[in-house]
C-alpha cells in the first residue's frame, strides 16, 4: 500500500509528460487525477489503521532498494511509516487530488497560451511530479532521501511558478523562489554534514539514538566552538526557513503567486511550505537537546507571524493577501515547535491545509468568475453572482479567523488548532504569546476585509466584467465542498489526538509515557489544584527515536498548556472579534475610512504596502552588488581578458606566424637545401657541445 501511495503520482507525471500524445490530453489528465485520488484514499486508510503500538518504536519501514554505499555512508531507499508520515500523506495526497480535479476546470481554457498549444498535460505532469517529490521527502528514512525530495520539490516549484513562461514577472518570480531557497538549502546541507561528522551516519535511527550525545559534543564552525546539538538545530531550521518562507527568507512566497491559482493552493498553502515544519518535528530528538535552537525557532516564528499579518492588512491582490496569511500561519506552527509542543505544530499544519487550500481555490473561483481580475478593489457585490464560492470562502474565513465557542471543543478547525498554539506559547514563551494574539486580531481583520471587499458593497471596476461574472463549474466546486468539511470538522475530531492530555497525544504518536504522582501545593497555575491533594499526570518517556516525535520528560509544556488562566484561553477569541468589528466598521459601515486612514498615516501605509521594504533592502545589499560583480566579470574578465586574449592571438600573433611560415614555402629547391644544411649544422653543434659537457 505504501509503495502504491508513493509511486502513483510519479506514474501520473510520466503519463502526462510523455504519454499524452498516445492516449490524448484528456485521458492523460484524468489518469493523473485518478491516480492521485487512489493515493489519497490509501493515505486515509493508512492514517486510520496505523497503530504505533503494533510496531517496534512506533514505526515500520518498507525497503525499496540500496541507494548509496560508500564507506560508512549508507543510504537505502526506504519508506518510513509513522504517525508524522501518515499525517503528511493525508495532507499531501488529499489536497493534491482535489487540486488535480479543480484544475480540470480551471485550466480548461487559458488565455496565456496560444490557440492549439498543449499546455494542460505539462501542467498536470508538473503537479504530479511535485506530489511525488513531496512524498519522497516525508517518507524518507534518512537525510539523503529527505534531501532528494527537498530538492525535487524545489525544482517542481520552479516549474509551476514559471508555468506562464512568456510572462517576465513569472520568470522573475520563479528565479527568486529558486535562489532564495538555495540560501536555506545551503544551511540544510551544512546541517546534514555536521550530523554525518558527529554521528557517522545519515540514517534517522542512528541520528536519533545519538541525539543525547550531541548535547555534550562541540563543533568548530566559523572560527567558533558551538554546541553540536544547537548548531545542527539552527542550521536545519535555517533550511526550513527557506522552504517555509520565514522572516528574511520569506520574500519569494508572495511573488510565487505568479503561478496558476491551483499551484498556489497545492504548493504555497498546504504542502511545500509545510515541509520546514515537518523537518523540525521530524528532528525533534535533536531539537529537544538544543535549547538555543528552540529559542531561535520560537523567536523567528513569532516575529514572522506578526510581520506577515501586518503586511496582509493593506494588500489588494486577493492571492497575495492569502499568501501573507500563509506566511503568518507558518509562524504559528514554528512557535508551537519552538516551545516543544510538536504535536500542536502538526495539529495546526493539519487543519491549516484544509482551510487554506479552500481559501486559495475559492480565490481561484473568484478570479475565474471575474475573467482573471485579481485586484479586490475591482470586486464587490459578488455573493449573489457566485453564491457557492461565497459560502466556501466564508467557511474558510471562519476557520482561519478562529470562530468557535470559547472554553469548549466546539468550533471551526482554525479555532481549535490556533488556540492550542497560543496557549502553548503562553507557557513556553510569553513574548511570543502576545505577538501571536496581536497577529490573530490582524488575521481576523484582513480576512474579513477580503470577504467584505470581494462579496459585499457595490460592484467596482469594469462593469462588463461584473455583469458577466458567473459561478465556476462543478468540477471546481466539488473540491471546495470537500475541503470545507475538513475546515469545519478536522479540529473537533482530532483535537484530543494532537492537543489532548499527554497520554492521549503519546498514544497517537506512538511515544512511550508514564504516570507521575505528586502532592499538590495549591499551584496557582492549576485551576483545580487543592493543597495537599495527591495529583497524577502523565509525562513523555522513552528514548529518542521511540515514536514519531520525541519530547523529553522535563518538557511539560503540553500538560501545562491545559492549565493556563481562563483569560489566556479567551484572548484569541476576543482578538478575532476585535478584528471582525474593525473590518466591519471600515468596509461596510464607513467604507470611506480606509482611504482617510491611509492618507493620515501615509508613511505607515507605504511601509506596510511595500512589505517593510525587504525587497528594496535586499536589492540594495545583494542584487545590485551581484549584478555589478557579474557585469565586471563579463566586461573585464570575459570581454577584455578572455575574448581580448583570444582575439589578440587570432588577429596578431597567429597571422604573423602564418606569414613567416608562408615565406618559408617559397617553392625554390635551393631554399629547402639551405634550410636542411643549417638544420644539420645546428644539430651537430648541439650534439658536440652536449657530449663535451659530459
Amino acid at each position: 500500500m505504501a509503495t502504491i501511495i508513493l509511486f502513483a503520482p510519479l506514474i501520473g507525471a510520466l503519463i502526462c509528460g510523455f504519454g499524452w500524445r498516445i492516449i490524448g490530453e484528456t485521458a492523460a489528465q484524468w489518469t493523473a487525477t485518478i491516480l492521485l485520488f487512489l493515493a489519497a484514499v490509501l493515505s486515509w486508510i493508512v492514517f486510520f489503521i496505523f497503530d504505533p503500538t503494533a510496531h517496534e518504536n512506533g514505526y515500520y519501514t518498507v525497503q525499496l532498494l540500496t541507494w548509496i554505499e560508500s564507506g560508512t555512508l549508507t543510504s537505502d531507499w526506504a519508506i518510513r511509516i509513522d504517525r508524522l508520515t501518515a499525517i503528511m500523506l493525508v495532507v499531501i495526497n488529499s489536497v493534491s487530488a482535489l487540486v488535480h480535479l479543480y484544475s480540470l476546470g480551471y485550466m480548461a481554457h487559458d488565455d496565456n497560451f496560444r490557440e492549439g498549444e498543449s499546455y494542460r498535460p505539462r501542467f498536470f505532469a508538473y503537479l504530479s511530479f511535485f506530489t511525488f517529490a513531496m512524498l519522497m521527502l516525508v517518507t524518507a528514512d534518512n537525510m539523503v532521501q529527505l534531501f532528494f525530495g527537498w530538492e525535487g520539490v524545489g525544482v517542481a516549484s520552479y516549474l509551476l511558478i514559471n508555468f506562464y513562461f512568456r510572462k517576465p514577472s513569472a520568470n522573475a518570480a520563479a528565479m527568486k523562489a529558486f535562489i532564495v531557497n538555495r540560501v536555506g538549502d545551503l544551511a540544510l546541507i551544512l546541517g546534514m554534514a555536521a550530523i554525518y561528522l558527529q554521528v557517522d551516519s545519515i540514517r534517522f535511527d542512528d541520528i536519533f539514538a545519538a541525539a543525547p550525545g550531541l548535547a555534550e559534543a562541540t563543533i568548530t564552525f566559523l572560527w567558533t566552538d558551538w554546541n553540536a546539538a544547537n548548531l545542527i538545530g539552527i542550521l536545519l531550521f535555517i533550511g526550513a526557513m527557506g522552504k517555509s518562507a520565514q522572516l528574511f527568507l520569506h520574500t519569494w512566497l508572495p511573488d510565487a503567486m505568479e503561478g496558476p491559482t491551483p499551484v498556489s493552493a497545492l504548493i504555497h498553502a498546504a504542502t511545500m511550505v509545510t515541509a520546514g515544519v515537518f523537518l523540525v518535528c521530524r528532528m525533534s530528538p535533536i531539537m529537544e537537546f538544543a535549547p538555543a535552537a528552540l529559542a531561535f525557532i520560537t523567536a523567528v516564528g513569532a516575529v514572522t507571524a506578526f510581520f506577515a499579518a501586518t503586511v496582509g492588512l493593506v494588500q489588494t491582490d486577493i492571492k497575495r493577501v492569502i499568501a501573507y496569511s500563509t506566511c503568518s500561519q507558518l509562524g504559528y506552527m514554528f512557535v508551537a515547535a519552538g516551545v516543544g509542543v510538536y504535536s500542536v505544530a502538526m495539529f495546526h499544519l493539519f487543519t491549516h491545509a484544509f482551510f487554506k487550500a479552500m481559501l486559495f481555490l475559492g480565490a481561484g473561483s473568484v478570479i475565474h468568475a471575474m475573467h482573471h481580475e485579481q485586484d479586490m478593489m475591482n470586486y464587490g457585490g459578488l455573493r449573489k453572482k457566485i453564491p457557492y464560492t461565497f459560502w466556501a470562502m466564508m467557511i474558510g474565513t471562519l476557520a482561519i479567523t478562529g470562530v468557535g465557542v470559547p472554553l469548549t471543543y466546539f468550533g471551526f478547525a482554525g479555532f481549535l488548532s490556533k488556540d492550542a498554539v497560543i496557549e502553548s506559547a503562553y507557557v513556553g514563551a510569553q513574548g511570543a504569546f502576545w505577538l501571536l494574539v496581536i497577529a490573530a486580531a490582524m488575521t481576523s481583520f484582513y480576512s474579513w476585509r477580503l470577504m467584505f471587499l470581494t462579496f459585499y458593497g457595490r460592484p467596482r471596476g469594469d462593469k462588463h466584467t461584473h455583469e458577466h461574472a458567473h459561478e465556476s463549474p462543478m468540477v471546481m466546486l466539488i473540491p471546495l465542498g470537500v475541503l470545507g468539511l475538513g475546515a469545519v470538522f478536522s479540529g473537533m475530531i482530532w483535537y484530543n489526538s494532537f492537543f489532548g492530555h499527554t497520554d492521549q497525544v503519546a498514544r497517537f504518536f506512538g511515544v512511550p509515557y508514564e504516570e507521575v504522582h505528586e502532592e499538590s501545593h495549591g499551584d496557582t497555575h492549576s485551576e483545580s489544584a487543592e493543597a495537599g491533594k495527591d495529583e497524577h499526570h502523565y509525562v513523555f518517556a522513552g528514548q529518542p527515536g521511540q515514536g514519531a516525535i520525541y519530547v523529553s520528560p522535563e518538557n511539560t509544556t503540553l500538560d501545562d498548556a491545559h492549565k493556563v488562566p481562563t483569560w489566556v484561553k479567551v484572548a484569541p477569541f476576543i482578538a478575532m472579534l476585535a478584528g471582525f468589528f474593525l473590518a466591519f466598521q471600515m468596509y461596510i459601515r464607513r467604507p470611506d475610512l480606509p482611504g482617510k486612514l491611509a492618507e493620515n498615516q501615509w508613511p505607515l501605509y507605504q511601509f506596510l504596502l511595500n512589505k517593510w521594504y525587504f525587497d528594496e533592502i535586499y536589492d540594495f545589499l545583494f542584487v545590485r552588488g551581484a549584478k555589478n560583480i557579474g557585469r565586471f566579470l563579463w566586461k573585464k574578465g570575459d570581454g577584455a581578458v578572455i575574448d581580448g586574449g583570444i582575439n589578440g592571438l587570432a588577429m596578431g600573433i597567429i597571422p604573423m606566424l602564418t606569414r613567416l611560415a608562408g615565406r618559408a614555402q617559397s617553392g625554390y629547391l635551393f631554399h629547402y637545401v639551405f634550410a636542411m644544411v643549417i638544420g644539420i649544422a645546428v644539430l651537430i653543434t648541439w650534439m658536440t657541445l652536449a657530449s663535451g659537457a659530459n
